[in-house]
């Protein structure tokens, strides 16, 4: 027999930003919990709304499967004494542990003993009288640690509780919840429909919110009417709604009856750049900008309200004035800055700590400009422009509107640049110097733009790992993992010759005395190359590709990406399994030795045919490959490697390398090392699965 079971835990409103992970993690939660306690059931759907988190699970089974429990005992040497013959202690002391007798032990017989054991069908439970329990495991383990305790309680939740409804069926399940007994009644809106609803069955959840309570619980079609309306408004006001998927998601979680509406902003506030417009709209007030057909922005916006009005030109209004009031105050800030030019900010840099071991704002410029200006020089971009963008690229942040607005860090450098009249090309720089600011990101557009975003990253790097500030855990307050992504991305994909060793080297020395980690130039660089990881992960590349080029510790981005785009290819060939086992059985052997090996073959060493053909052609790859390698054409040096396929077979088939003699013996381990090395130059292939 099966039924649809029913929690729902009403509370305060939830923060928006949450919202939906927390209710995925109840859901997983629940299903793990299920699991564990043998329930089956058909499927679990998870509801979510700003003042409640709610759980449906169909066709559950009534009752637990049946399961057979086994108990491993003490080994029969220990259960028996080995004189009378008698149960021991510690045998009779399990049989009691487990509320058995002895009688009802059987014994288990394996390669490594003998035990006593003992086994059993249980009859499975009513699902009833374990839901309480599965739900306060369920919703206890949220992986969120600010939470909040209310009234007298001494319970704690992310926000108060106070509504617990549990439904199978019809019935109610008995039980509590942060302490609040399970009842049959969930809330409506606030200020709309029925307030306090009496729920029947389980299978009328989320309807009878809909119909009578104004809630639209289930989150995904909530969120799927918003985005829908809110194209339809745009429309109808001759554009199109940009905004980001994050946007929609805390809209979605901030309202449970989303009411679209437009309203409109004075038209002199688009002289302000579209950036602060943007950014006031969507972060701050979480509208939804319009634009044209163009790209241009207008004076019409979309806001989502959470209550149908009868008089919805006063929410309009209210908005309209909310918004106006935002803009002055970011016209005020603007103006303040056009004050002055925007270099006047360079020396106020000396009044700001970049942080306290590394000196000011000024003394990281003074850095970046002597970084960019080398990275310039590596990448042929204009010195002069990468000198100047250094110059500008902190300036912004003495201004007073990236001092309120710190999101727009870059971007207001960019627009007072070129309101300065400086070049498009610095003035770009600064803003993207920044980029990529979050995953998926476009990189920097210019030669220009990358210059002064690597010396930026690259030094932010040196100085944090530097005074020993290593990312831990998931905390990572100087985004330090993207920062190193950002880095291994713009090299790869703008295809430049940059070494990471070289240019944090270069970095380091710049900082002079201040680091206080002497292993800094190393850590970096493998920081860097492990970041990758995650990002070539994404891309498709198994892990055991993505080691196998890493055990080789290439520290030029482009030289990593050209090996590992090889040895992926390498893997798909047939002939690819025979070559791997070969060096996995030459790793083996060269590491088992202690024996000194030579720095070449020695010719009158070699005895076997087998060994002076496959020296022969050693000989020669090392010589033939040279080209390949430094055109990173490894693909094609993996190819050349292939030809020693059945020399080597002949090799280990005929010839015996730890012959008793040991000039021949360390002369054969010398020509296995300089086989390994030809592979080394591409990727540890023994590191492959």
């Amino acid at each position: 027999m099966q039924k649809t079971f029913l929690v729902e835990i009403g509370t305060e409103e939830l923060p928006p930003k949450s919202l939906r992970l927390l209710a995925e993690t109840f859901a997983k939660n629940f299903e793990n919990e299920l699991k564990k306690n043998s329930l089956k059931y058909k499927e679990v759907i998870w509801y979510a709304s700003p003042r409640r988190l709610a759980i449906k699970v169909i066709n559950l089974a009534l009752y637990q499967t049946n399961y057979e429990i086994k108990i491993r005992g003490p080994s029969i040497r220990k259960s028996f004494d080995c004189i009378t013959g008698k149960y021991t202690k510690t045998a009779k002391r399990w049989a009691q542990d487990c509320g058995i007798t002895l009688d009802q032990s059987e014994r288990l017989i394996t390669d490594k003993g003998e035990w006593l054991f003992y086994r059993a069908m249980t009859k499975g439970k009513e699902t009833k009288k374990l839901l309480n329990t599965i739900v306060n495991k369920a919703i206890n383990n949220f992986p969120f640690q600010k939470m909040m305790r209310w009234g007298n309680n001494k319970i704690e939740f992310i926000r108060p509780v106070h509504t617990v409804i549990m439904l199978l069926g019809q019935d109610v399940v008995k039980g509590e919840v942060f302490g609040i007994k399970s009842r049959r009644v969930v809330h409506g809106h606030r200020f709309m429909g029925k307030y306090l609803i009496s729920l029947d069955s389980a299978k009328r959840y989320p309807s009878i919110l809909y119909e009578c309570g104004k809630v639209i619980a289930d989150y995904k079609e909530r969120k799927k009417l918003i985005k829908d309306k809110i194209q339809e408004m745009a429309e109808k006001l001759g554009g199109f709604a940009k905004y980001t998927d994050h946007l929609l998601e805390e809209v979605t979680a901030l309202v449970e009856w989303p009411v679209i509406l437009s309203a409109k902003f004075e038209k002199k506030f688009l002289l302000l750049p579209k950036e602060v417009l943007v950014h006031i709209m969507t972060s701050i007030q979480k509208y939804f900008p319009v634009f044209n057909q163009f790209g241009d922005l207008i004076t019409d916006f979309i806001f989502v309200a959470n209550i149908e009005s009868l008089e919805p030109k006063t929410i309009i209004l209210g908005n309209e004035k909310v918004i106006r009031s935002r803009l002055a105050d970011a016209e005020y800030l603007f103006m303040r800055d056009r004050e002055k030019k925007l270099e006047k900010n360079f020396i106020l840099l000396k009044t700001v700590l970049f942080q306290k071991h590394l000196g000011t704002l000024l003394d990281k410029t003074n850095r970046l400009v002597v970084l960019s200006v080398s990275i310039a020089k590596k990448i042929d971009a204009n010195i002069n422009y990468v000198h100047r963008a250094s110059l500008l690229s902190k300036c912004d942040l003495m201004s007073h509107m990236v001092f309120e607005f710190s999101e727009l860090q870059g971007v207001m450098g960019m627009h007072y640049a070129l309101l300065d009249g400086e070049i498009e090309d610095i003035a770009l720089a600064i803003k993207e110097q920044y980029q990529p600011r979050f995953s998926g990101d476009s990189l920097p557009s210019t030669k220009v733009s990358i210059s002064v975003a690597l010396a930026d990253k690259i030094d932010m790097l040196v100085g944090i790992l530097g005074v020993n500030k290593h990312p831990k855990g998931d905390k990572d307050p100087f985004a330090l993992r993207r920062i190193a992504l950002g880095i291994f991305r713009i090299i790869v994909e703008s295809s430049y010759d940059l070494d990471l060793l070289r240019l944090t080297q270069e970095a380091t020395e710049l900082y002079g005395r201040k680091l206080i980690n002497k292993d800094v130039v190393n850590d970096v660089v493998k920081f860097i190359l492990g970041r990758c990881i995650v990002w070539y992960k994404e891309q498709g590349y198994s892990v055991d590709v993505i080691q196998s080029v890493l055990a080789c510790f290439p520290t030029k981005p482009k030289d990593f990406d050209a090996r590992l785009k090889a040895v992926a290819y390498f893997r798909t060939l047939s002939i690819a399994k025979r070559l791997i086992v070969m060096n996995k059985r030459v790793s083996k052997i060269l590491q088992k030795t202690n024996e000194t090996l030579n720095t070449h073959v020695i010719t009158s060493f070699l005895k076997a045919p087998e060994e002076i053909i496959l020296a022969a052609r050693v000989c020669i790859l090392q010589d033939r490959l040279l080209l390949l390698l430094s055109e990173y054409k490894y693909q094609d040096v993996l190819m050349e490697l292939v030809s020693l396929n059945e020399m080597i077979d002949n090799f280990f088939d005929n010839v015996m390398v730890m012959d008793n003699d040991k000039l021949v013996r360390i002369n054969r381990l010398t020509l296995l090392n300089h086989l390994r090395s030809l592979f080394l130059q591409v990727g540890d292939i023994s590191l492959l699965q």
